[in-house]
């Protein structure tokens, strides 16, 4: 940016490169809607009302927003490159995201953060990072990598690099674990802020918590909880994610006086959420549509968390800021019709109309080194109670059940009448051979099983399924294509995804993804699952940080202890 240029542009002594008139601009500061024009010089907005320009561009009565902003992403999530993530968002409307790469990190370590950063080179929108902080999550189970202080010291000085990504190990933090506080101090010696990962986390175990530098939380599922950690001084970050749905719950805590410290985020989305439904646009139409003042729920995707992060450039129409515009017909269905990314059309009409930036690499590293081909998935009986997970609809959070075993020849196995069916997750960077056996309940699987390299935060080989030899079959097709998903059928494959890039994600457009998640959705409805995107589900059943019970490639965790608990209860 040439500040010199900018200035004279502002006082309008020089032309601005492009001026945007009859347009209604929504002041995030004043909460006001006035009419006006924007004059754009060098990328950045010059200033408010009549200029000279190279350029003018009427957007006919249109509102123009700041460029929205998604405070806590994991680009993972959508199963696409970086490239065809952005592709996807900005025609959103939006123009910057805080990503944490801690998904692709546990595959592939420093590598894999090296390749997030590689792939938002060039990009039109502004991607910044949080650093993974537990590489494992946790040492009940088996990662691609262990990332200490030592390894992200160098990168915490990195230009997209805003802070410490979310501490999931909030009992290393309140137990002041050496290794844990190390990762804090060093954050902490940058100037970098630490998210918070701190679900159901009260009194003073929070108030530990807290003393530590914990500045943020997107975990929370009720007003209360969320009022609790704001009134202590925590930001909170309402999400609206495919498999965690919170905003209805949290709407009642955004008023006047604490919209300056909450802000929308997306965490995990899957692909035909984008797609159907959107991104931080989806979290305003239905904020709006629940009652919200439209300001104030554009202020929360953009002035909020780029205050919030330092990034004072962005998140406003205001002069010096970033010209990041988002241009609506209507705040309140908030359709997107065209997207400025420094003062460049960007998107128009849902369509991106920037050039491929070529950021991605040609090929990627192997992620599958399984060590059992053959693997054996059957539980000898050792009891006749179970410990098994039973989903939560619309949540990430299990609840755990004690259930009657159902025994045939010395083995528990699945009982789909009372919709109990076999979990595994085989371990798939160190070829260990672990193997971590348990039972779900929620699927509605009668026959088949569903396998993928996607569960969340090793990214080991996860399955559910009726019958072993399907489960087998399901979980040989994940390691053919050297990650991915699938479903499988009478010992065949059904339906599959390739996701090459760490087992994570796709080269292939999201509308493709988009195409073959919606076959294997498919594919286990045919199998008689009841869920709409069970894949989703199964990815968070290895995450042994949120309650209840998980199951990891090194047995059942029970979340609340933080420590394994045998698969019989008796």
């Amino acid at each position: 940016m040439d500040i010199s240029a900018l200035i004279a542009a502002a006082r309008g002594a020089v032309p601005a490169d492009l001026l945007i008139t009859d347009a209604r601009i929504v002041n995030v500061f004043s909460g006001q809607i006035s009419n006006g024009s924007i004059a754009i010089k060098d990328g950045y907005i010059a200033g408010i009302g009549d200029y000279p320009a190279r350029q003018i561009v009427s957007v006919s009565n249109a509102y123009v927003c700041p460029g929205l902003v998604d405070a806590h992403v994991h680009i993972e999530s959508a199963m696409t490159s970086v490239s065809q993530f952005v592709r996807s968002v900005l025609p959103r409307g939006v123009t910057t995201v805080v990503a944490d790469p801690h998904e692709i990190a546990n595959v592939m370590g420093t590598d894999g953060i090296a390749y997030m950063l590689a792939a938002a080179e060039k990009q039109p929108m502004n991607i910044y990072f949080t650093l993974p902080s537990c590489v494992p999550a946790t040492d009940m189970e088996t990662a691609g990598a262990v990332l200490d202080a030592g390894s992200l010291m160098p990168l915490l000085s990195h230009p997209r690099v805003l802070g410490l990504g979310e501490m999931m190990n909030f009992p290393g933090v309140i137990n002041a674990d050496a290794r844990v506080l190390e990762k804090i101090r060093a954050a902490a010696d940058h100037h970098k802020s630490v998210e918070g990962h701190a679900p159901g986390l009260s009194g003073k175990d929070l108030a530990a918590y807290l003393a530590a530098g914990m500045t943020s939380d997107h975990e929370c599922v009720s007003a209360a909880e969320a009022m609790e950690k704001l009134s202590l001084g925590m930001h909170i970050m309402i999400r609206e994610a495919t498999g965690a749905k919170n905003l209805d719950d949290l709407l009642p805590i955004v008023n006047d006086k604490t919209a300056g410290r909450i802000m929308w985020c997306t965490d995990d989305r899957h692909p035909q959420d984008l797609l159907n439904q959107g991104s931080i646009d989806h979290i305003i139409r239905r904020a709006v549509g629940r009652g919200l003042d439209p300001v104030t729920a554009v202020s929360l995707a953009t002035v909020s968390p780029a205050a919030y992060f330092g990034l004072h450039r962005l998140g406003a129409i205001a002069p010096g800021r970033r010209a990041d515009l988002v241009v609506v017909p209507d705040l309140e269905d908030f359709d997107v019709s065209s997207v400025y990314c420094a003062g460049i059309l960007a998107a128009e009409n849902g369509e991106a109309v920037f050039p491929d930036p070529g950021a991605e690499p040609a090929s990627y590293p192997d992620s599958m080194n399984v060590g059992d081909s053959d693997p054996d998935f059957a539980i000898p009986a050792r009891g006749r109670k179970l410990r098994v997970i039973g989903l939560c609809p619309g949540q990430i959070t299990t609840q755990g059940r004690i259930l009657d075993a159902r025994i045939k020849d010395g083995h528990a196995v699945s009982d789909p009448g009372r919709d109990l069916i076999k979990l595994a997750v085989a371990e798939r960077h160190k070829a260990t051979g672990n193997i971590g056996l348990g039972f779900v309940s929620g699927f509605g699987l009668r026959s088949g099983a569903i396998a993928g390299s996607v569960a969340h935060d090793s990214h080991n080989i996860i399955a559910a399924g009726v019958d072993d030899a399907d489960i087998r079959a399901a979980v040989r097709a994940v390691i053919d294509m050297g990650g991915g998903l699938a479903v499988a059928a009478d010992q065949r494959t059904a339906a599959s995804l390739a996701l090459p890039i760490a087992g994570l994600m796709s080269d292939q457009p999201l509308s493709g993804v988009q195409g073959g998640i919606g076959k294997l959705n498919q594919a286990a409805a045919d199998l008689g699952c009841t869920l709409a995107d069970p894949f989703m589900a199964l990815s968070f059943l290895a995450l042994p940080v949120i309650p209840d019970l998980r199951l990891t490639d090194k047995g059942l965790v029970d979340v609340a202890k933080f420590a394994r608990v045998p698969l019989f209860a008796d």
